[in-house]
């Protein structure tokens, strides 16, 4: 049995510094190292599948097995985090941020900060990740309780329900603050008790100021662990946005001004199946160079510069929702 090491460097078993598994760890919890995978660079010819599986799946001869690695990794792969200083923020059902790192980063600042340091599917690189619970799925909501009539619209002419629901958004602050825990939060804190708050309702709130103040709001959150990174001493050069939310230009546009950072779409926003492709094929031998092989292949059509009136007036608007969780947090605990 195989594992890559970015695999195993997320079981909290794997000394990152020392490349093999931890013998205090294991001694602490009696497990006998022996019984644990053999641990394989990312992209290593483990095997091939065995025969009788091979078949039953359908496939005419026994395919190759190589070793991958988290997904979140692979995507950050994919869209070419292979040297220090490079981003990815992955926006799907989650919203998560990958930096890609010379070395680990075990300081006390990520750690408080509940950040994950671990192996990258490109050997001899680490990576940070951070994580919102709620990423694209509070947008979904949204939409799935409150846009029925954009949604019919766009099933009868064909068009996207969030570019209906977004249509005429205003490139600066919405009037209100949205804390996104709408599944409790993610890293910095961790609460699991957190809820959801919106603030500034009044009678001349629009559908469409709460749709922008959901992407402000996940975008101040993600602005929160971009920050705690920067102290924690983790240099990020330049964003790179993939996943589903990578398609709206509103969106990243807003990643770009609040966050203070260019940032780049890739034409395939896929990048974790990109990603765990070129793992395969440089395990197949169909490619030698892993790092070479990303690069060759990835191609980015759309890049946002952060428009600098309007990072002044998010910043200004972040400050207020970084006193939002603590305002809150304790009524939260108790609902």
């Amino acid at each position: 049995v195989a594992a890559s090491v970015c695999l195993a460097s997320r079981t909290q078993l794997y000394d990152l510094r020392g490349g093999r598994w931890s013998e205090r760890i294991l001694d602490g919890l009696g497990l006998d190292p022996s019984r644990l995978a053999l641990v394989q660079p990312s992209g290593t010819a483990a095997g091939t599948m065995h025969a009788d599986l091979a078949a039953s799946l359908g496939f005419s001869r026994p395919p190759l097995v190589v070793t991958g690695g988290h997904d979140q990794a692979c995507g950050a792969l994919g869209v070419g985090l292979t040297r220090p200083g490079l981003a990815s923020v992955s926006t799907g059902t989650a919203e998560v941020m990958e930096v890609s790192l010379a070395q680990p980063v075990l300081n006390e600042t990520l750690y408080r900060g509940n950040l994950s340091v671990y192996a990258h599917t490109m050997p001899g690189l680490y990576v940070a990740m951070t994580l919102n619970h709620s990423g694209g799925l509070m947008l979904r909501w949204f939409r799935d309780t409150l846009c029925q009539d954009e949604m019919s619209l766009a099933h009868s002419g064909g068009g996207d329900a969030y570019d209906l629901i977004l249509r005429g958004a205003s490139p600066d602050p919405s009037p209100l603050l949205i804390l996104p825990h709408f599944a409790g939060s993610g890293t910095p804190t961790f609460d699991t008790a957190s809820k959801g708050a919106i603030l500034g309702l009044t009678f001349a709130t629009t559908k469409t100021d709460l749709a922008k103040a959901i992407l402000e709001g996940l975008t101040f959150e993600l602005r929160t662990n971009f920050d705690l990174l920067h102290e924690g001493g983790v240099r990020i050069d330049e964003l790179r946005a993939i996943g589903g939310g990578a398609r709206s230009d509103l969106w990243v546009q807003l990643k770009a001004d609040i966050l203070g950072v260019p940032v780049a779409v890739p034409r395939v926003t896929d990048a974790a199946c990109w990603g765990a492709a070129v793992l395969a094929g440089v395990g197949a031998g169909v490619y030698t160079d892993l790092a070479q092989a990303v690069e060759a292949a990835l191609h980015f059509d759309r890049h946002f510069m952060p428009h600098p009136a309007r990072h002044e007036r998010y910043n200004n608007r972040y400050a207020l929702y970084r006193e939002l969780y603590p305002a809150v947090s304790t009524l939260n605990h108790k609902l």
